[in-house]
């Protein structure tokens, strides 16, 4: 094991290798909203980050980043509105024409939306931010959201996730499950890595 042969991806499941964790850099932006939601609301459960992150994993970077704010339902408002105070394009959970006309031609804006429970999050630097299984998950379900990223050039970011990083199996299925996309993930998986 301290030689690196083999690594764990899931519960009870490894393959020969090292072990090469996701690590997310956050921008300063991002750093600041956190801070600022978290010192505001201290007891909800909040992720944030910036979809510039995806261009590690793209073949076509994009310049239409957006910083996203996951919190739990019930304060999704008060977040939005506390955000509102600071900044203008901040979005609550917009749907697919708000994204199109606003969101998408708004320069670096901040969308709100909730939180799944059970969410893979991980703290880097004091922030609650995403795992890569989070990411892979949330880019597959919210097609509306992340329609730059979708058909071929998600399948280029599954694959490049999976080459670079290690991505717990079990971790990524678990919150597949409870977004109800696990036979369509576990499938797109089993394409890349194969049917183990």
């Amino acid at each position: 094991m301290d030689k690196g042969v083999l690594e764990r991806i899931g519960k009870g499941v490894f393959k020969i290798g090292t072990t090469s964790s996701f690590i997310p850099v956050l921008d300063n932006k991002t750093q600041t909203i956190y801070n600022r939601v978290h010192s505001e609301f201290p007891f909800i459960a909040v992720c944030v980050w910036n979809t510039s992150l995806l261009n590690e994993f793209s073949l076509h970077l994009s310049n239409n980043h957006f910083t996203l704010v996951e919190v739990e339902k019930e304060s999704m408002e008060s977040v939005f509105f506390s955000l509102q105070e600071k900044k203008t394009d901040v979005y609550l959970n917009p749907n697919a024409v708000t994204l199109e006309q606003y969101v998408f031609r708004a320069n670096n804006p901040t969308i709100i939306k909730p939180l799944i429970s059970e969410s893979p999050t991980q703290r880097v630097n004091n922030i609650e931010t995403i795992t890569i299984e989070k990411m892979l998950v949330d880019l597959h379900c919210d097609v509306d959201l992340f329609q730059f990223y979708q058909g071929k050039e998600k399948g280029t970011i599954f694959k490049e996730a999976f080459s670079k990083y290690t991505i717990n199996k079990s971790k990524l299925l678990r919150y597949a499950s409870r977004r109800g996309k696990k036979e369509e993930i576990e499938k797109q998986t089993n394409q890349i890595i194969g049917n183990k």
